[in-house]
């Protein structure tokens, strides 16, 4: 098994705005530096009733990209895995069978990939705010990530190792290719 390491920072926002400000900031970081395939976000946001909604996602297009498509990527999978019942747009994710199936390989990836403890303490964090940005990046785009969550009231960071040969092989089991 290879494993990579990558960075995961989960920011905590007061609003939606902010979340998905420094949401763009991210984004265009990585566009500058030429690293669009080097990260996956997600932007949630907390609503009234309690329920967690995805907002906004980019998903690394070549990591099970053959696979998921615009689907589902790390941080999508890590948010799944904090929230089960996120949604996304105006449904829920797992909105077919296979399509629930691949999130489940993804976010049981992510999961598998920190520690019980550091899941609680970015779940426990996220609780904390009406909005959130979940980022996950390369190892040495963590400072400059970082400084473009600059809008968030409160950053964990965390490492989490994901096997991508095998989060492939299992996304594609998933979805019966």
């Amino acid at each position: 098994m290879a494993f990579d390491t990558f960075i995961v920072l989960a920011g905590v926002y007061s609003d939606v705005a902010a979340a998905e400000a420094d949401y763009d900031v991210v984004k265009e970081l990585h566009a500058k530096e030429g690293l669009m395939d080097a990260y996956d976000a997600a932007v949630i946001h907390r609503r009234e009733d309690g329920k967690v909604k995805i907002t906004r996602k980019h998903e690394t297009p070549t990591r099970v990209g053959g696979v998921l498509g615009g689907g589902a990527g790390l941080a999508t999978g890590l948010v799944v895995a904090l929230f089960p019942f996120a949604a996304i747009g105006g449904g829920l994710l797992a909105a077919t069978s296979a399509g629930g199936a691949i999130l489940g390989a993804v976010a049981g990836h992510a999961a598998a990939g920190m520690s019980r403890d550091d899941l609680k303490v970015l779940g426990e964090s996220l609780d904390r705010g009406e909005a959130g940005l979940v980022v996950v990046g390369a190892m040495d785009m963590e400072a400059r990530i970082e400084e473009a969550m600059r809008r968030s009231e409160k950053l964990q960071k965390k490492q989490l190792k994901a096997d991508a040969e095998a989060l492939e092989r299992d996304a594609k089991e998933a979805s019966g290719a």
